[in-house]
């Protein structure tokens, strides 16, 4: 999927529009939530995401989706990790 195409369908989604999000090789974000839904487009590098129920790599070109509140922890790749992300608010 292309970031134009993964705009486009974040927009159809009602997601508010997309942001590009650089994290640095080997970093983390321990356990935490966000008041928001998110859906990310890996533009580069990769990420894990560790939830309650599953851990999973994602790499260029794969989109990972978390739910507003949902507990999880961010590990990014040796060189980093760079993803287009949109969020969306619950109402």
């Amino acid at each position: 999927m292309t970031p134009d195409a993964f705009a486009a369908a974040l927009e159809q989604e009602g997601f508010e529009p997309a942001v590009t999000i650089t994290r640095e090789g080997g970093g983390m974000l321990a356990d935490h939530t966000h008041p928001f839904e998110a859906k990310a487009l890996v533009l580069a590098g990769d990420i894990r995401i560790v939830t309650a129920t599953s851990e999973r790599v994602y790499q260029q070109g794969e989109v990972f989706h978390l739910q507003a509140m949902e507990p999880h922890s961010e590990f990014y790749g040796m060189f980093g990790v760079s993803y287009l992300v949109g969020r969306k608010t619950p109402a």
